[in-house]
């Protein structure tokens, strides 16, 4: 089961968001490659990226740091945020990145978004942001009427890399993964499914690798991991013992 360590961006810096609230970013880091380096050198296969600007206003804004990670790495990099529209989730891809993120997208154009899948497999995730079982966009500042589920199984059989589920309740607030609303959603689908928001110690990464036969293929841990109630060595050790290896 794989760990993908998160690197938020706001403004050029590396933060945590409280339930996706800009207001109440915490900046953990000023140089977002250096972090992003620390991780690959912890051992880490994986890194996860949002551009929180960009996510917001609807295109990239800080491409400069992620080029910059890009550089200083050679593990493969997801990244979500400011991606609206094809253009910009191929120039993405030829930039180096190895999977987009897609959520807004998805909702919006679901067909467009699956012919995208299907086009390029394994390179598109499909990011959903949920809260009460709704899917929130734009950033998360705007709340949808669809349920998680319908638009997670639009994409079965599309090529998606993977379901990024995140609970943007739990999301930074050191609360605690949502594990049975995550393994709910893998039950019913066939794409692999990444956790996302709220995982606070090991006991979240206990659950979710009992889980992990169920669908779910990873998990996304950002604060735990800064604030050191995760130490990266111990989740190494623990999620190694899943089928595949971990970060």
């Amino acid at each position: 089961m794989n760990l993908y360590p998160a690197i938020d961006l706001k403004d050029g810096n590396c933060v945590r968001l409280l339930r996706g609230e800009m207001a109440a970013a915490t900046v953990f880091s000023s140089d977002p490659a250096a972090q992003a380096l620390s991780f690959q050198n912890a051992g880490c296969q994986w890194l996860h990226l949002v551009d929180l600007n960009g996510a917001i206003e609807g295109w990239p804004v800080n491409g400069e740091a992620v080029l910059a990670i890009l550089a200083a790495v050679s593990i493969p990099v997801q990244l979500g945020g400011g991606i609206r529209d094809e253009a910009t989730a191929i120039a993405w891809l030829e930039a180096g990145i190895n999977r987009v993120i897609i959520g807004t997208l998805a909702l919006r154009q679901p067909d467009l978004a699956a012919d995208l899948c299907r086009r390029h497999p394994g390179r598109i995730a499909i990011g959903i942001d949920g809260r009460d079982g709704r899917v929130a966009v734009e950033g998360w500042v705007e709340q949808s009427d669809m349920p998680v589920i319908e638009l997670a199984r639009h994409f079965e059989g599309a090529g998606a890399g993977a379901i990024i589920y995140t609970d943007i309740d739990r999301d930074g607030a050191m609360q605690g993964h949502n594990i049975a609303a995550t393994a709910a959603l893998a039950d019913s689908l066939s794409t692999p499914v990444i956790a996302s928001g709220g995982v606070t110690d090991l006991d979240d990464l206990t659950g979710l690798l009992a889980a992990s036969a169920r669908g779910i293929e990873g998990v996304i841990v950002g604060r735990a991991l800064y604030d050191g109630a995760i130490d990266p060595g111990a989740a190494l050790a623990l999620l190694a013992g899943g089928e595949q290896q971990a970060c």
